[in-house]
Order: structure tokens, then sequence, then C-alpha cells
């Protein structure tokens, strides 16, 4: 089996206002400014995002000030919003029960940031970030987490990436049912699937811009949504067999999580599981994993640091 190296290095930036967070943007401004769509290059499109972020995130909006300003590039604001990003995709398979949440996240090594980030914009969250300031998956101080897998329908509309949507739920909301409500006055760019739980509830929300919040039928998710998956696209994503897979284990089996068919090895597109997440967000806890490693942060204890893991080794 084909193994790669990749490292993980975890950040804190408290508010973003004292150059931590800049000093960590800077460094990979060059490719992210490539992100923006045609649009959000224009005067219009950027006066249309920014409109959009201040409606939809007004509580995000003194943040996004202050971190646009410590980049201090031109385009930074407009990137920020999330709002005129190219669309992507990826796999991932996650999980929730009340109290944890366990979630494997798929891409190409090279397009995951790979950053575990403590921050306190709003409020203490911790999370695996991506995009800057979006969250892949992540928890707060109230006990809520929220992770993200694709969901699998080649759709897009105007609306945000889910990634900010993941940030924006954490920084704002206490609970799922607060977190959900929410959901329904947000416009996302690409058909998501979200897990969130909390200590008395755990629920899977699929979103997209053609369609309302709509609860799954637990709180599992892979990269389908309410619609029949076609065979090619089973043969290629296996995102059914993922299901069924997961649903046996349960969220507290990270071992399944290790091994296939949930621990997915490289694809024709370079794709692979990068890490294993299981948060316990009443203890402020999460673990990421990796064929026989470990790292744990929390709340009380986050280590600033970074880990160049294996992947590819399935166990």
């Amino acid at each position: 089996m084909w193994q790669q190296h990749k490292t993980f290095q975890a950040i804190e930036v408290g508010d973003g206002g004292d150059g931590r967070w800049a000093a960590y943007a800077r460094g990979l401004w060059q490719e992210m400014e490539g992100l923006l769509t045609e649009e959000g290059r224009t005067p219009e499109g950027a006066d249309r995002v920014r409109a959009l972020f201040r409606a939809h995130m007004p509580e995000l909006v003194p943040v996004l000030d202050r971190l646009a300003g410590q980049l201090d590039r031109p385009e930074a604001e407009v990137f920020l919003t999330h709002a005129a990003l190219r669309p992507f995709s990826q796999a991932c398979t996650q999980i929730g029960q009340s109290g944890t949440l366990l979630r494997n996240y798929d891409l190409r090594p090279d397009q995951c940031e790979g950053t575990i980030v403590s921050s306190c914009f709003l409020r203490p969250v911790i999370g695996m970030q991506d995009m800057l300031w979006g969250l892949l998956d992540g928890m707060n101080d109230a006990g809520l987490a929220v992770s993200l897998t694709w969901g699998g329908r080649s759709v897009y509309g105007r609306g945000f990436a889910i990634l900010i949507l993941v940030r924006y739920l954490l920084e704002t909301c206490d609970t799922v049912d607060e977190a959900v409500d929410r959901l329904r006055s947000l416009p996302v760019a690409v058909p998501q699937n979200l897990t969130l739980v909390d200590p008395e509830k755990a629920m899977t929300v699929f979103v997209g811009p053609d369609m309302p919040p709509t609860v799954a039928p637990d709180a599992c998710a892979a990269n389908h949504q309410h619609l029949p998956v076609t065979d090619e696209q089973e043969q290629a994503m296996r995102t059914q067999e993922r299901l069924r897979a997961i649903r046996a284990a349960g969220a507290d089996d990270v071992a399944a999580m290790l091994k296939p068919p949930l621990y997915r090895s490289v694809d024709e597109q370079g794709s692979r599981t990068l890490y294993t997440a299981r948060y316990q967000p009443i203890e402020g806890r999460v673990t990421y994993h990796w064929p026989g490693e470990s790292w744990q942060q929390s709340f009380s204890d986050f280590a600033p640091g970074s880990r160049t893991v294996t992947l590819g080794r399935a166990s």
C-alpha cells in the first residue's frame, strides 16, 4: 500500500488580533488567493459577498474586520467571507451520539491545511481549520461539536462555503437545536452534510443551495443525501458501504475508522483518509487518530506543536 507523510500542526491564535493568526495566514495566502472566484475579484462581486456576510453573520463582522486588517491584503476581506470561493468536494464519514462525534476526513493531502486551531474569536473553539479560519470540524466551550461531509451532488449556488458555517455555528450556538434553527437562514453554496452533537442530542442535517435544511434519519453521514445513489457514484465513492459500516461501528469505535472500508487508501484522484477525529465536547477534549498514533487536545490543556504522520497504513 502506497504511504505518504503529512505534517499536522497545532496553533493558538487568540482573538486574531495579536499577530499569531496573521503570521500563519500570510504563509498560506498565495495559494489561498487562487481559490477566489472570478466574480469575487470584481468590485460588484466583492460588494455582494460583503453584504451577504453582514446580513447573515453579523456577530462575526468584527472578527472578519480584525482578521482582514491583520492580513492586510487587497482581497483578504472578500476571501474571508467564504462567499466567493471555488467549490471543492471531499469524501468523509461521520457519526454522532450525545456527547461524542467521530469522523474520518478524506481528501488529497496537499489540499488540507492540517492545522488544529485553538481560538477565542467570540468564545473558545478548537477545531481542524481550513481556508484560513473555516473549520472542517470542531467544538466549543458549551459542549457543541460539528463536522461536515460533502453531500455528493454537483449543484452550486450563491451562498457560503460550508467551512465558515461550521465556524459560525460554533461561535454563536450552544446546542444542536439552536444550530439547526440557525442553519435555516444561512445560504450554502454546495450540498453538504453536517453532523452536530451536544450533551443531550445528536443529529445529521442535509443542506444545499437547492433545498431547505433536512434532518437525516439518524446522526450519520457519508457522501449522499436524501436522493438515491447511482451505481457509478457508489463504485467511485463507496458512500453507502461506508454509511453502513459506520452505523454498525457506532460513535465509540475508533478502531473501525482506521480500517477499510472507513479508512480509505489513495484513490485515482489522490484522495485518502487524512485523519480520524473523536470529539468529546462535554469534556472539552478532541483526539486525532492515525494508524498507530494519536494526538489529544483540550480547552484545559492545548499544546501547540506539530506531528508528522504516515498516511495509507491502515490498521
